[in-house]
């Protein structure tokens, strides 16, 4: 990593009473694999018993100015590298419900727990003009907030937005997360939809994603050498889904 490391601490709410102790000795140590995997060290946590289960980690590094990257920087011209499929928020409504199996379990764990370093670093090598994470609002509502911080409209290509496998077929039967809807709601005052009436696709770039992937604007020439990075060292598929230009600042607009 060069310079210091990051330094991360458990935060956990735990029910002792309903759940075998061994469920927070696997999430703990599912943590750390992955605090390893980062370069991070563990210092610590903190933890309560609560009835319903909560998992994360407080984390703490250091970087420098110069080498911020900021939501606000996506210029008139870039084009937008999305590094992870989406559907994780359909796809777990899913499994609760009792409509997937394991196998699709696996293939979203898989995807939440890739961490987005190969992205970042080849973001580092190749240079970007701005980015985000994708999480808890949506595609379109990180989409948004980085076209409103960059005072520029954004055009997705809907077609070619990476999905998980079945994510189309779920969404399509309305298999969709209250958060998609509440994420709706409050965006699509920004959007231009030009998708079909009732296109599946339009609750999918809402669905709130968990641990998504980087949404990175740049040159074209910049994101063809950053796309073949993160192909060259990650399953999951990305891919060029938009462009940036002058216009309302903040205005999504769906083709």
């Amino acid at each position: 990593m060069g310079g210091k490391p990051l330094l991360a601490m458990n935060i956990v709410a735990f029910p002792l009473g309903e759940m075998d102790k061994s469920v927070l000795r696997d999430i703990l140590r599912g943590g750390l694999e992955k605090i390893k995997e980062a370069g991070a060290l563990l210092v610590g946590g903190h933890s309560i018993e609560d009835k319903e289960l909560k998992y994360g980690l407080s984390v703490t590094g250091v970087v420098h100015p110069d080498r911020v990257m900021l939501n606000s920087g996506a210029r008139p011209g870039d084009k937008l590298l999305l590094t992870k499929p989406l559907g994780t928020g359909i796809l777990s409504t899913a499994i609760k419900g009792g409509l997937a199996g394991e196998e699709l379990e696996k293939v979203i764990t898989e995807c939440m727990i890739t961490l987005n370093r190969v992205a970042g670093d080849a973001m580092a090598e190749v240079g970007a003009h701005g980015c985000t994470d994708i999480t808890g609002f949506g595609l379109i509502g990180h989409l948004f907030e980085m076209a409103h911080a960059s005072k520029v409209s954004i055009t997705v290509d809907t077609a070619a937005v990476p999905l998980l496998q079945q994510t189309h077929d779920f969404a399509s039967m309305g298999i969709i997360p209250e958060g998609a809807y509440k994420n709706k709601k409050f965006y699509q005052k920004w959007v231009t939809n030009h998708l079909a009436e009732l296109d599946p696709l339009e609750m999918i770039l809402y669905d709130p994603q968990t641990s998504g992937g980087l949404l990175i604007a740049a040159s074209p020439e910049q994101l063809a050498a950053m796309e073949k990075k993160i192909r060259a060292a990650s399953s999951l598929p990305c891919a060029v889904i938009g462009t940036v230009q002058e216009g309302e600042a903040g205005r999504i607009i769906l083709v």
